[in-house]
């Protein structure tokens, strides 16, 4: 018998509470090391103390907890209301470093909090662009997304340190092959919940199976504190200055345009049609979400794409998992020793994983340039050039290395390369069909 989700797709039967909070496990294990990365990259590079380290690691999946649930909840003003998790920005890595390194800590945090109030203020009117998104742009967009993201997984596969002598080496080459060879098995193998939580699965065994070869430790567990509460301005009190908020808010444009394209992905899994007020909503939450970052000593968050991973390889689309998810970020952040085990996990069973996650979300995206007629020729200049652009700025970032610092900070990234040209060339080449939506 059918039953009818939140969003209007039915699934042949109901979860139940514990396999909604399993599912929201897999989630959160799904964009754990993207969600740490950030805080560690930025905090290694200013040279934060063990005792901030902590703190900025534990406050910042405290924050994307709160930012998840900000999306879930749909009010008057802000929530999109789908399966959508929130994480640190990746692209806002350099440039806070850069702010942090050159104008002090403080000065990350009030441009932070300013791109973030930026983001809410023009909400509205960037929702109205969506005649600007039509299947040709966000499929480009989704499909360089995924697949843009598989050299993260590949490095993360070998052993994530491209440096370390035991980079490529057999034991994590072994490790995450096995991690993908159980993901696959259970995807085609198992049915109904079990089928679900392949990937959680996948991480669970890949660890075991690396604990085998002596890769696992638990010393970060034991080391950990018990208890740890998010506290305002903990690292530094915000200071303003104009170029720093003018630089994160170019960033924040940036992920404005990625969630745009995770957004679409998402309605697009879940058979939902998304409104301009929807995305208003939608881009409000985010910004919401950036401000409090700020506030709390953390960095930009965004709408994390490896979820739609999750969600497409699990069939569950409804919101109940992310609760969930939402919930156990909320614990990790204020228990440490819980986000500690988490830390345990080898980098190369992440690898596996992530492989496969955007693997599927490039899938993704040319299941919707399927709708795209590419018999007309501008359809398909705009996905050959946008899509081929950003793959190869992901193969070759240093193209720009020439440009101003502020321009290659943008243009460095491929999702805002593939959306910047994809939204162009739909502008200038001739014969575009507007995509309306409801206000």
């Amino acid at each position: 018998m059918e039953a009818v989700t939140e969003v209007g797709v039915t699934t042949k039967s109901k979860t139940s509470k514990l396999q909604e909070a399993v599912l929201g496990l897999q989630h959160v294990l799904a964009m754990y090391s993207g969600g740490i990365l950030v805080p560690l990259l930025i905090g290694t590079a200013l040279h934060f103390s063990p005792q901030q380290m902590a703190y900025l690691i534990s406050a910042d999946i405290f924050m994307t907890g709160i930012g998840t649930l900000l999306q879930l909840k749909s009010t008057r003003l802000t929530g999109i209301a789908m399966p959508v998790v929130l994480g640190s920005a990746i692209q806002s890595v350099t440039p806070l470093i850069n702010i942090g390194s050159t104008l002090g800590i403080g000065a990350m945090y009030g441009a932070t909090i300013s791109a973030g109030l930026f983001v809410f203020l023009i909400a509205g009117l960037f929702a109205r662009l969506r005649e600007y998104f039509p299947p040709v742009v966000t499929g480009s967009l989704i499909t360089v997304i995924g697949f843009a993201l598989i050299p993260v997984g590949i490095q993360n596969l070998g052993g994530g340190d491209v440096a370390a002598k035991s980079f490529g080496s057999a034991a994590n080459l072994s490790v995450g092959v096995f991690t993908m060879a159980v993901i696959i098995l259970v995807s085609l193998l198992a049915k109904g919940f079990t089928k679900a939580i392949s990937i959680l699965l996948g991480i669970i065994l890949g660890t075991m199976f690396a604990g085998l070869l002596g890769m696992v430790s638990l010393a970060p567990v034991t080391q950990a504190s018990w208890f740890h509460l998010p506290t305002p301005f903990f690292l530094g009190t915000p200071t303003f200055h104009s170029s720093a908020i003018v630089t994160m808010i170019i960033i924040a444009l940036t992920s404005m345009i990625e969630s745009t394209g995770v957004y679409f992905a998402l309605a697009d899994l879940t058979g939902r049609k998304l409104t301009n007020n929807d995305m208003a909503k939608g881009y409000r939450a985010e910004g919401l979400a950036v401000m409090l970052s700020g506030l709390f000593n953390t960095f930009p968050y965004s709408t994390f794409s490896q979820n739609v991973g999750v969600v497409r390889l699990s069939g569950v689309k409804s919101k109940a998992p992310i609760y969930y998810a939402a919930g156990i970020l909320l614990l990790i952040g204020l228990l440490p020793k819980f986000g500690a085990l988490a830390t345990i996990i080898p980098t190369s069973v992440l690898g596996g994983a992530m492989v496969i996650l955007f693997g599927t979300i490039g899938v993704q995206g040319t299941t919707i340039l399927r709708k795209v007629d590419f018999a007309k020729e501008r359809n398909l200049m705009i996905a050959a050039i946008s899509i081929g652009a950003g793959i190869g700025v992901t193969v070759y970032p240093q193209i720009f290395q020439h440009l101003p610092e502020l321009v290659r900070l943008v243009i460095e990234n491929a999702v805002v390369v593939t959306s910047v040209l994809a939204v162009f060339l739909n502008i200038v080449l001739p014969g575009r069909e507007k995509e309306t939506g409801d206000e």
